[in-house]
């Protein structure tokens, strides 16, 4: 990240934390933590993403940051807050990105069918946001096949606990792959388009998990 971009990037942040958007610590804490989803594709061996989803984007995290690691992609920040997505359309306008940057403002259950979103994406981040059953539902929908979900992990639980492989199938994906760049995250393959029917209608997904 560039020197002038990653001060803007902590003002922004900031305001985001003083909204109470983000969790507590350091700014700079939370942007080292957002910058490991781009480590994760390094690590991996893949290309820099040309469309990206942050799922559940909050705050901006990751989406901001990736939007700063990634000069050449294109990124679109989800969220079901009115509150959370009008700060997020000013953050990108500070950071002068809304030319490749959309706010998307609802469900991900009724988004991810949506014909100009559905299959559009080549990988979909989250930092936070639900149960692994219900994200990767949620998430698949958005992936073309080849695309990966990278998600933030909690260190004291296995892969095999939080992502069976028999319930992935389901979706479409593939083997979960642990990663650890400074913290722990999971890269997850889309082998095939989802099936049409995920994901399923609005709170659906979390009463009834795949897993």
């Amino acid at each position: 990240m560039g020197g002038t971009a990653n001060s803007q990037l902590i003002r922004v942040l900031t305001e985001s934390q003083d909204q109470g958007f983000l969790g507590t610590g350091s700014v700079e804490q939370h942007i080292y933590h957002a910058a490991g989803f781009a480590a994760v594709l390094t690590h991996l061996g893949l290309a820099t993403p040309r469309r990206v989803l942050d799922l559940g984007s909050g705050g901006g995290l990751p989406g901001l940051v990736l939007l700063d690691e990634w000069l050449e992609a294109e990124m679109a920040l989800l969220d079901g807050s009115s509150r959370r997505c009008a700060f997020l359309g000013e953050a990108v306008a500070t950071l002068k990105q809304d030319r490749r940057c959309q706010i998307l403002e609802g469900r991900a259950e009724e988004l991810a069918h949506r014909e100009d979103l559905r299959a559009n994406f080549d990988l979909v981040v989250a930092r936070s946001f639900g149960a692994p059953g219900v994200l990767a539902e949620c998430a698949a929908g958005f992936l073309s096949a080849g695309g990966h979900l990278v998600v933030s992990e909690p260190p004291d639980r296995t892969v095999a606990e939080r992502w069976p492989v028999e319930g992935l199938k389901e979706l479409g994906f593939g083997e979960p792959i642990g990663v650890h760049e400074g913290s722990h995250y999971v890269a997850i393959p889309l082998l095939e388009i989802c099936p049409s029917r995920y994901p399923r209608r609005v709170g659906v997904p979390t009463k009834r998990p795949l897993f």
